[in-house]
């Protein structure tokens, strides 16, 4: 089995894919880059859910975005969820359906549809090269658009949303709570802390974003994640009690590796997922969401 530490998913050179690993990735619609061929991932039916793919209007064009939510009239609470780099691949479809049955409305937004789909490709660097053409103006833009939508529909409860994210959206999840009114919860799964997202000078780094915070964030992180060292953390911790964000919270998992959540990855750790999952439920919960 290999060690997944890597921020940004496993690289190619990482895992030996046998014919039948790519197959079963290709045509699962799972990251092909960093499919694992000992993966059994999580399958999570449409029992009770309405899903289906939606274009959101973002400010430069329309997007695609991934919803799953309880078929029960009435309004529910909602979740925008960000994907990996590896875009929305069945990982990320099958993990908004999660929360679909969780009593949430899940929209998952496709940030890197301008650029292509990162999610069929093993070249490492020509993923970054799509990632990297999301900017944080873009990004935010698309969540804003995804709130849009929220609010336009009469299923969504749009004051009760809440925004996750997981590796590279982890990061995203800590700068939308800053930058777009209107969450009143984040969890970010293991986001870098200290890298901005793409090469742009007005990129922020989650840390740099701290006191702009306008809803408490749970940060989910692993112990043995080497691309984000527990001295990031740690300034992180400290970041957020200076600012006097006292309803945020960092939990760090020992023994864990990046990706410990991502089921189709040989990095994902079923104790730390499960319990970090039900962390989050309960965050959203108390934050009224």
């Amino acid at each position: 089995m290999v060690t997944l530490t890597r921020p940004d998913g496993t690289r190619p050179e990482d895992v030996n894919l046998s014919r039948r690993g790519l197959t079963l990735a290709l045509t699962g619609g799972y990251a092909v880059a960093a499919w694992s061929a000992e993966a059994q991932p999580v399958k999570t039916d449409e029992a009770g859910l309405t899903t289906g793919t939606v274009q959101i209007k973002a400010p430069d064009r329309e997007i695609p975005a991934y919803v799953a939510r309880p078929s029960k009239a009435g309004k529910h609470p909602c979740v925008v969820l960000v994907s990996e780099i590896f875009g929305l691949h069945e990982y990320i479809r099958d993990t908004a359906r999660r929360l679909a049955k969780a009593g949430y409305v899940t929209i998952a937004p496709d940030f890197f549809i301008r650029a292509g789909d990162p999610s069929t490709m093993t070249n490492f660097p020509e993923i970054m090269k799509i990632v990297a053409t999301a900017t944080d103006a873009q990004v935010m833009g698309d969540i804003q658009a995804a709130l849009n939508w929220l609010k336009a529909q009469p299923f969504a409860d749009a004051k009760r949303v809440a925004v996750t994210g997981y590796c590279w959206g982890g990061a995203v999840t800590w700068e939308a709570v800053a930058r777009v009114p209107g969450f009143k919860a984040g969890v970010a799964w293991y986001g870098r802390l200290s890298s901005g997202m793409a090469n742009d000078p007005s990129n922020k780094n989650p840390l740099d974003l701290v006191a702009e915070l306008k809803a408490p964030v749970l940060g989910l992180y692993a112990e043995k994640d080497n691309g984000i060292p527990l001295t990031d953390v740690e300034k992180m911790r400290e970041a957020l009690k200076a600012a006097g964000k006292t309803s945020s919270d960092i939990i760090v998992y020992p023994g864990a590796q990046h990706g410990f959540h991502a089921d189709y990855r040989p990095s994902y750790k079923k104790d730390a997922a499960e319990d970090a999952w039900g962390k989050m439920l309960a965050f959203f919960k108390k934050n009224g969401v």
